[in-house]
């Protein structure tokens, strides 16, 4: 593709813009995109609910590696379904079902739950 800017006749021409020529040309493909990716800026308060939640979390995560050394299967606890729950009582129960198949004595259970209720009510 070509595109130009031809000469004019003597009467539109500027003095000093004789025969200017802007020429494209294809090049081709285009072998390579840049990836585009979409970003977002939060405030500061959100920021800071954000990082305290991802510390609770990578708590959670650093705990129940301990608790299950070496890991045997995959546990998920949901703080968010903790958090949904209506009294400690319904979440310690859920959480020591949920905690049923680790070997661990079952003082650490209980302080690693308390731990993690404590935590969460910061949230």
């Amino acid at each position: 593709m070509q595109c130009g800017v031809e000469t004019m006749n003597d009467c539109e021409r500027s003095p000093g813009r004789t025969g200017l020529r802007v020429n494209f040309t294809e090049k081709g493909e285009v072998k390579e995109r840049r990836e585009k990716f979409l970003t977002a800026k939060y405030g500061s308060h959100q920021m800071s609910l954000i990082r305290k939640r991802l510390a609770v979390e990578m708590w959670l995560y650093d705990e129940l590696q301990k608790l299950y050394d070496p890991p045997t299967e995959a546990i998920d606890v949901d703080i968010d379904e903790i958090l949904d729950m209506d009294t400690d009582d319904i979440r310690r129960s859920h959480l020591f079902s949920l905690l049923s198949a680790c070997k661990r004595p079952p003082q650490d259970i209980s302080k690693f739950i308390s731990d993690l209720l404590d935590r969460a009510k910061t949230l």
